[in-house]
């Protein structure tokens, strides 16, 4: 089966919702194969719809000072972050075509990262009862998805190089006592945004068992 890869760049977030909708209207109605959106964000928090306002430490008056927009959005989870350095995709993909169960979807997802991560030599998993992929104490990718008729949207984001310090003004999915982490602090040195994305689409393409077919740049605009 076949995947769409479109890598856009940094995207401001409600463009990146108004894409998302266009491809999960055309994924509907079968217009297009299953499609991953590969992009970063400027700098924003997103609330999800099991989010706890009070989980925002600050005001938004604040959140204007430090140059970061607030969104609510319909994926799963709490709140969390997107900024520069941070690799956010959004699979749409059909589950009908691959498999009808959400679970088996989130235990993919994570699956890729702990693969991409030993590519980095870094050893990184699961945790009881909290969606995403750890490198112990420290979450080093986010999941939050939405699904409609079995159709797939949101999806991950996944700690490059961002700037950690934003992840202070919030309490990361709205675990208390968990700390986040990125492929660079871990590794203490520089890492290719390009290179992580080559790797996180192969092992997407492995992961799920599809072809992975590149874009070309202009397509979506």
């Amino acid at each position: 089966m076949l995947c769409r890869v479109h890598q856009l760049g940094l995207v401001d977030y409600g463009e990146g919702l108004r894409l998302q909708q266009e491809l999960i209207r055309q994924r509907k109605a079968g217009e297009i194969p299953d499609t991953l959106l590969l992009l970063e964000h400027p700098h924003v928090y997103t609330l999800g719809r099991n989010a706890q306002r009070a989980n925002l430490l600050v005001s938004e008056s604040c959140l204007a000072e430090i140059g970061a927009a607030l969104f609510e959005s319909d994926r799963g989870g709490d709140i969390t972050y997107h900024g520069p350095g941070q690799l956010v995709g959004y699979p749409i993909f059909d589950l009908t075509g691959l498999r009808r169960d959400v679970a088996w979807f989130m235990r993919s997802l994570e699956e890729v990262f702990i693969r991409v991560a030993r590519d980095y030599g870094i050893e990184a998993g699961r945790a009881q009862g909290a969606p995403g992929v750890w490198a112990g104490n420290d979450k080093l990718v986010a999941l939050g998805v939405h699904i409609s008729r079995w159709v797939t949207s949101h999806g991950f984001a996944f700690n490059v190089s961002p700037d950690l310090g934003y992840f202070d003004h919030i309490v990361p999915c709205g675990l208390k006592g968990k700390g986040v982490t990125s492929i660079e602090r871990l590794l203490g040195r520089e890492v290719s945004m390009d290179e992580a994305m080559e790797r996180t689409i192969r092992h997407v393409g492995t992961v799920f068992g599809l072809q992975m077919d590149p874009a070309a740049p202009q397509s979506l605009t």
